[in-house]
């Protein structure tokens, strides 16, 4: 079965667990530092330019968006992570919003796939190994997606992807070089979501 990429709206940008939708839909999560890029891959997937906002202050969106796609699944951003200029209120509300997608979602059962996102460019971050830490633990299925992937040469790609390929908490999870500006990895990244939920 195929999407309709064009028939998407945003179903609610959910500020509590309480909010999340009760409609049991298949479930595909984006998960990621708050500059990752999380927002211009949901655009360049669903082919739209302003579908998820891009902030212009990263970390600046505490909401859980859920994004309708043609009435089959639930693309849902998580709100990013490793922001450095947040104050301590902020930081505890974004980590139990989160938590609460993973421990409060009456649908947990249906999320199919958790897309870790991380920056090619630099090696995973505290925060990225904590979250990878955590998925591993809690046994969530999970494919990490390296953004940015047309910022390096070719050297530099080579050695930042076997970089990835090679770190323990990412192991023999699928691992998609992605890259919105160009597009490149954005068919694999559906095929990926296609194999998980079975659509």
């Amino acid at each position: 079965m195929s999407l309709n990429t064009q028939n998407v709206n945003l179903k609610i940008s959910a500020g509590l667990p309480r909010q999340f939708p009760g409609d049991p839909k298949v479930q595909v999560a984006f998960s990621g530092r708050s500059n990752v890029g999380k927002s211009s891959l949901i655009n360049a997937l669903l082919n739209r330019k302003n579908l998820a906002r891009v902030s212009s202050a990263p970390g600046k969106t505490i909401t859980i968006n859920f994004y309708d796609v043609d009435k089959k699944l639930y693309l849902v951003d998580l709100p990013g992570y490793g922001f450095a200029k947040r104050n301590p209120e902020d930081k505890q509300k974004w980590s139990a919003l989160t938590d609460g997608y993973f421990t409060q979602n009456k649908n947990i059962d249906r999320l199919a796939l958790v897309l870790q996102l991380v920056d090619s460019r630099i090696p995973p971050t505290a925060d990225d190994e904590m979250m990878l830490e955590y998925l591993r633990s809690a046994e969530l299925p999970f494919a990490v997606v390296a953004t940015k992937v047309d910022k390096l040469n070719a050297t530099e790609r080579k050695k930042n992807l076997e970089a990835l390929r090679a770190h323990p908490l990412i192991g023999d999870a699928p691992l998609i070089s992605f890259s919105s500006l160009k597009g490149e990895g954005k068919e694999e990244l559906w095929k990926t979501i296609y194999r998980y939920t079975g659509l």
